[in-house]
């Protein structure tokens, strides 16, 4: 699914059903994120271009093209 094309919506299911909203993370949030989620998440590291242990500049060099989303409950305005 495209997050954007959704306007941010989506389904997570993780014991129940739950509508959530998908917020874009500013690029210069990234490097960190990025950098961490390499180190957690294994199976990530094919997909990012940068080694887990390179240091903060080299994530920095990527992160625009990166898309990062946090998880977020839909505003009860917006349900």
């Amino acid at each position: 699914m495209n997050v954007r094309a959704a306007k941010g919506r989506a389904v997570v299911r993780h014991r129940k059903r739950e509508t959530v909203v998908l917020e874009e993370v500013a690029v210069e949030r990234r490097p960190a994120i990025l950098r961490r989620y390499l180190a957690l998440a294994p199976g990530a590291r094919p997909h990012i271009p940068v080694d887990r242990h390179a240091p903060l500049e080299e994530f920095e060099a990527i992160a625009p093209q990166i898309p990062v989303f946090r998880i977020a409950p839909v505003p009860a305005d917006r349900r």
